[in-house]
């Protein structure tokens, strides 16, 4: 009977299933923006969470408005858009509330309690809002237990929605995926049933009429409201998962950079072992040994003359007597027995505090501080010499050595660090002369040497003006191909009286005395007019040239190169200026600007003798260098030695990484050839491929090869 005082309602099937596909697909779009707002950066998470609230809360009340559009009471019905507006705004609030909690580390009771409270208020308010949208003469009656029903499945909705967020939170992959759009369709489902819970709820007197009937209302506006939802949702969603491609991207790339900064961090420390190493003995090599003393001499001339600096600097150099007949009777593997049962030796024999090197072959290097260096010098020699005196086991034979000391002191016989080891080295030369087996301490009468490195720079500064210097020229070639790379520029001095001089010898007189200036701008006019030479007979190649430490430091060196290149007509492309690892990284803020102002003339940048120094990998990205050359040194022991064949893998590697050629050195046997082929080295230079040669010979030389290729 009661029944008969109510409308009968129902609701249209198609936009009852239209609400519940939006209803579960805003709450999958809700599961992944909840952590798209959780792992953003600060300054990204508000906006993420106010992008993601509005999409989110449009999408929750669109699936209550399409509900409501759906619902017949057999009059018409419309909405008034003020309290639909209303409705829509406690949507959104209802969902920021939710993203908001789900940035939060852990979901403890108290917030379980207050969030999901949170979420039911303004989910009912949503939809009571809606419904208060109908303007209803009579008004509508409420059913109240039905009314508390659908509360508590709006409370226990967002409650079971915030638990969803944080479990889905440690799930990654496709379990998560599958998770999350099982969780979805839960969370759409009771939404869904707190919405036509509530409708079930109201009670439509006969005879009602509804003033609102203008409002909004109509299937066509559900389907655009429908459709916008989606779309929203379908933006929002496209973001969020672009976002954590996005991360993933950047997760993966950093993982990637760990690792290489991990092997370029083993690989420095195994090139910086090497390069202040002595392969053979481990002792110490030349190059840390120059560096201590220096440091060390330094340390003492800061203190200046007082009475507290007492301290001087011994140095001590030593040379076996009589090694070369061991090699030549017994072999280079016997030979290396002895050096490096010296070398246990003299490290038994000094202090921790001092210092021991080996220069190379069978010269050692000793350093000590003390209050009175020459007298304890002397002392640790005499202790070196009768520990030399022990017999050696060699091959099963016992053999005794002996070995020449020279001694020289700091600043007593050099105040110039670099300089007293030569000092030392002439004493020690002293001490061969009297026979050997002895110690020598340096006098003034032994810098005879010094007197004739005096007249060779003075013959030396003359050489350019009459023509003495002039280039060889090396071929490097492709590893694979074997066809001519290039070609590198070797500086040759030929002295009228003594022949040949090495560089090795007059280019550190030449940058001792100031010299290397005006020799190093003959080698880049030469070297460019020789490539000009070529050109006119039909030779197209590239040229390499050394410019060393001191050239790097004159601003004016771009423009001299730039010169050049416009006086003889000549692609920058095809100069390459070679620059050694230890120039480039000591003065790498200084020269940066040198380097980048040859560089950006289009002039290539190779870093020559590559492991030697000691500068830090990291730096190599910021260096404007295209090439790297590894050093002879790697090379040498590459067949026999498994950590060379490591080390030269990495820094191939890495040169490759940073987009750099790789230029091996020292290749003198077809073993090395193979290894540095299948190592990956782009080219290769070396006796096996061709031996510097002058200009005039490099036509033939390129002529044979093509013969022999054709030949082939």
């Amino acid at each position: 009977m009661a029944s008969a005082l109510f409308l009968i309602t129902r609701h249209d099937p198609l936009l009852v299933v239209a609400s519940l596909v939006v209803a579960v697909f805003a709450s999958y779009v809700a599961l992944d923006l909840a952590r798209r707002v959780r792992v953003a950066e600060t300054g990204l998470r508000r906006w993420w969470l106010a992008g993601g609230s509005v999409s989110l809360g449009t999408g929750i009340w669109a699936m209550h408005f399409v509900g409501m559009l759906g619902f017949d009471a057999g009059v018409p019905l419309g909405y008034a858009g003020g309290p639909t507006l209303l409705s829509w705004l406690a949507a959104i609030g209802a969902a920021a509330v939710a993203l908001r909690i789900a940035t939060h580390d852990r979901l403890t009771p108290w917030v379980l309690l207050g969030g999901s409270s949170s979420m039911a208020v303004g989910i009912c308010a949503m939809h009571y809002l809606g419904m208060a949208a109908l303007e209803l003469v009579p008004p509508i009656v409420w059913r109240w237990p039905v009314v508390l029903a659908s509360v508590a499945i709006a409370w226990l909705a967002s409650a079971a929605a915030l638990r969803l967020f944080f479990a889905l939170r440690e799930q990654h992959g496709a379990l998560r995926l599958r998770l999350q759009g099982l969780a979805a369709v839960v969370m759409g489902l009771a939404i869904g049933g707190m919405h036509y819970t509530g409708m079930a709820a109201a009670q439509l007197p006969q005879g009602t009429i509804c003033r609102s009937v203008d409002g909004l209302s109509g299937q066509p506006l559900a389907a655009v409201v429908v459709t916008a939802a989606l779309f929203l949702l379908a933006g929002a969603l496209v973001l969020s998962i672009n976002d954590a491609m996005a991360r993933a991207r950047e997760a993966q790339l950093a993982r990637s950079l760990h690792r290489a900064t991990e092997d370029l961090q083993e690989a420095n420390e195994t090139l910086q072992r090497r390069a202040f190493e002595d392969a053979l003995t481990g002792l110490p090599n030349r190059a840390l040994f120059n560096d201590r003393l220096q440091h060390a001499a330094a340390r003492i001339a800061r203190r200046g003359p007082t009475p507290t600096a007492v301290e001087r600097l011994g140095v001590l150099f030593l040379d076996l007597d009589g090694f070369k007949p061991i090699n030549d009777s017994f072999g280079h593997e016997a030979g290396d027995e002895v050096l490096r049962e010296l070398a246990r030796r003299l490290q038994l024999t000094l202090r921790e505090s001092d210092t021991v090197a080996r220069l190379g072959g069978d010269e050692f290097v000793a350093m000590v501080e003390s209050r009175d260096a020459e007298a304890a010098a002397v002392t640790l020699a005499q202790r070196i010499l009768d520990a030399m005196r022990q017999p050696i086991r060699v091959a099963g034979q016992d053999v005794s050595l002996s070995c020449s000391i020279g001694v020289a002191v700091f600043p007593d016989h050099e105040d110039h660090a670099p300089r007293l080891l030569a000092r030392a080295e002439a004493a020690k030369g002293a001490a061969k002369r009297a026979g050997g087996g002895c110690c020598v301490v340096y006098e003034a009468s032994m810098a005879g040497d010094a007197a004739e490195q005096v007249l060779l720079q003075q013959a030396l500064r003359h050489a350019v003006a009459r023509g003495e210097l002039l280039l060889y020229y090396q071929p490097k070639v492709d590893a694979r191909s074997g066809q001519v790379h290039g070609l590198e520029a070797l500086l040759r001095w030929r002295h009228p009286e003594r022949g040949l001089v090495s560089p090795a010898v007059f280019v550190p007189l030449a940058e001792r005395f100031g010299l290397i200036g005006e020799i190093g701008n003959w080698v880049i006019d030469e070297a460019c007019a020789q490539l000009a030479r070529w050109h006119e007979q039909g030779l197209r190649c590239r040229v390499a040239i050394n410019l060393s430490p001191y050239q790097l430091r004159n601003a004016a060196l771009p423009e001299r190169i730039a010169a050049a290149l416009e006086q003889h007509r000549l692609q920058p492309s095809q100069l390459v200026c070679e620059i050694t690892e230890t120039a480039m990284m000591e003065n790498l803020d200084a020269e940066r600007s040198v380097l980048d102002q040859i560089a950006a003339l289009g002039v290539r940048l190779s870093i020559d003798d590559f492991g030697t120094g000691y500068s830090s990998l990291a730096h190599l990205r910021n260096i404007p260098a295209r090439q790297l050359k590894i050093d002879r040194s790697f090379v040498i022991d590459l067949t026999a030695n498994a950590d060379a064949q490591a080390v030269l893998e990495a820094v191939v590697g890495l040169a490759h990484a940073l987009r750099m050629e790789v230029v091996a050195e020292g290749v003198e046997t077809a073993d090395q050839h193979a290894a540095l082929v299948r190592l990956g080295c782009d080219i290769l230079q070396g006796y096996l491929i061709a031996r510097p040669m002058p200009a005039e010979a490099v036509p033939q030389w390129l002529e044979a090869l093509k013969a022999g290729a054709g030949g082939s």
